[in-house]
């Protein structure tokens, strides 16, 4: 059995996590650059959380400025087990109107300026990605959700595009011809991040605006956005809140295969790798250096 701790990435608008008990916020530094702040650490009844604000309790990092590599590093060197992302976004469906949610379970990469990887200098491997989420969480959500008559919706898929600026009309159209239903600018690397660090990863989109597709509605503006975001921001934090109160404190292995994701996965012989990269590496494939370590 895994005894859990339940990690949570706040997006836009959510910036700590009120409902933790003995909250403390605590800094990790990270091999692989600076984490977007301090980590807040606590529990909601016996189940320990982390939460992360994925832009800083102050906003101040752009979603191209972010180090995903360092923000997931330091979720798994705080021992995290799963993680809920909670990310803003806008529609490219009209029966996903402003205010509704997606459980997201397919994801489509347009970024272009992000280190996507741990692996490719001192470990080499390439992991599954077939199935990027973890339908247990996906399923845990929306059990809450139903629970509470949210409008929601339990499977979409979420392109992530680079920003920071929105899309033009012609881009929104391609999107929805490609069959996509909400677009953001955070969810990749860090949903393959996760995989790679063998962390089960669910996404709680939060619908903002129509993108600029929809031709009853004008051009995705800041202030729209934020008007929207903060009522969607207070429902999170409810179905958050319940989530972790009936969180199991220990799991079996997660049916995603997250858990065991590098077993098949990587290509190097970790026998050699230099004492550098075995301490850069000593969280995110800390399993395996271990088990190579007692053979």
């Amino acid at each position: 059995m895994i005894r859990t701790k339940l990690g949570i990435i706040g997006g836009s608008g959510l910036y700590q996590f009120p409902q933790l008990e003995n909250a403390t916020w605590k800094t990790i530094t990270s091999p692989w650059g600076e984490v977007s702040d301090d980590l807040m650490f606590g529990t909601v009844e016996d189940l320990e959380v982390v939460f992360l604000p994925r832009h800083g309790r102050k906003h101040r990092l752009s979603p191209s400025h972010i180090n995903y590599r360092a923000n997931i590093d330091a979720l798994k060197q705080s021992g995290v087990t799963d993680i809920i992302s909670v990310s803003a976004c806008g529609s490219l469906r009209e029966d996903l109107p402003p205010g509704a949610f997606l459980l997201v379970d397919q994801f489509i990469d347009q970024t272009k300026s992000r280190s996507k990887s741990f692996f490719g200098d001192g470990i080499v491997a390439h992991v599954s990605f077939a199935e990027p989420v973890a339908g247990r969480l996906v399923k845990q959500l929306s059990s809450i959700m139903k629970s509470k008559n949210i409008h929601y919706q339990d499977k979409g898929t979420y392109i992530c595009i680079e920003g920071p600026q929105f899309s033009t009309r012609a881009e929104s159209q391609l999107y929805r011809s490609w069959g996509c239903d909400v677009i953001g600018m955070t969810n990749l690397p860090e949903v393959q991040l996760a995989r790679e660090a063998e962390m089960p990863y669910a996404t709680l989109a939060m619908v903002t605006d129509y993108d600029c597709w929809h031709p009853d509605h004008e051009a995705v503006t800041v202030e729209q956005v934020a008007s929207v975001m903060s009522k969607n921001t207070l429902i999170a934090k409810e179905i958050l809140a319940e989530l972790a109160s009936t969180f199991p404190t220990q799991r079996e292995t997660c049916p995603s295969g997250a858990d065991n994701a590098l077993d098949d996965a990587i290509m190097s012989n970790l026998k050699y790798l230099t004492p550098q990269d075995r301490k850069r590496f000593s969280a995110i494939a800390g399993r395996l250096l271990e088990r190579q370590g007692a053979e």
